[in-house]
């Protein structure tokens, strides 16, 4: 493997919404690239039982209507719509193209950049948004504007994601790899996690009620999907990685320590616990 650089990546240009050219994160993972879908799907075997328990709990069903923002590759727009049973899902995303590549009744796309001023997709009885306010600089007005698309009545259910034992971990190529993951996407995207444990007074603050939180932790085994999403997402990464810098102006990445943290990744050793999930909710009083 040649040897890592020492000085930082100049960051490409950005627009205010913390994308390259108002495309989020395409110059790390392309929707074209072969395996996008397959490492999508990964997180969202990873969480999606704790975001369906958690819609159920709320009462999702027949009569509501719903929209997924930020929906990926569907696998929740479609379960409200072939499971929950609910009366309508639209599925926004700025590139829907996974959500159509397997259409179902009851299931709309809409194309559009959630940081777009003017976008005004309805009212509705569930705002669901997971892993993707994380990503915007501009969260805090965004969830604000979800939060004015449910109707009186109705729930908005938001998810982030929130390192908490990375830097615990006992493993230098791991906790190298993942800080190095963390730091790139901050200066590439403008990925902040930070401020996610806040979302419960978030949610306050806007006029919700009933507002709730919990937070979803999976352990990593060689085998578990949270585990191939983390190791899709390095490889897609890999030339960012090995590139990053440290605050001390070396490299983040020795030569060979992604490959070695990847090698853990796959190793009966691998005992972590995986960045998790908060997931927070409220109620807009009728």
């Amino acid at each position: 493997m040649p040897e890592l650089p020492t000085d930082p990546p100049t960051p490409p240009s950005r627009t205010p919404s913390g994308s390259e050219d108002g495309r989020y994160g395409t110059d790390l993972f392309a929707p074209d690239e072969t395996g996008e879908g397959e490492r999508i799907d990964y997180g969202a075997l990873a969480y999606d039982a704790v975001s369906r328990a958690r819609l159920t709990a709320l009462g999702v069903g027949p009569g509501w209507r719903c929209l997924d923002v930020g929906a990926g590759t569907g696998t929740i727009s479609r379960w409200l719509a072939e499971e929950a049973g609910v009366d309508e899902v639209l599925a926004l995303d700025r590139d829907p193209r996974f959500v159509n590549a397997r259409p179902t009744g009851r299931l709309r796309t809409m194309a559009a950049d959630l940081t777009d001023p003017s976008l005004e997709p309805g009212r509705f009885d569930l705002v669901h948004c997971r892993f993707v306010l994380m990503h915007l600089p501009q969260h805090a007005e965004v969830l604000a504007r979800l939060a004015d698309w449910v109707a009186p009545g109705g729930w908005l259910v938001v998810g982030d994601a929130v390192d908490l034992t990375t830097a615990d971990s006992p493993e230098p190529v791991y906790r190298r790899a993942m800080a190095a993951m963390w730091q790139v996407l901050r200066e590439r995207i403008g990925t902040d996690t930070g401020w996610v444990t806040r979302y419960p007074h978030l949610l306050r603050e806007l006029g919700l009620r009933e507002v709730g939180a919990e937070l979803h932790v999976p352990p990593l085994t060689p085998d578990a999907p949270v585990t191939a999403f983390w190791r899709t997402t390095w490889l897609s990464m890999r030339e960012a990685l090995e590139a990053a810098a440290a605050p001390d102006g070396g490299a983040a990445l020795a030569p060979g320590g992604l490959d070695r943290a990847l090698e853990y990744l796959s190793s009966p050793e691998l005992a972590e616990l995986s960045p998790g999930m908060v997931t927070a909710w409220g109620r807009r009083p009728a």
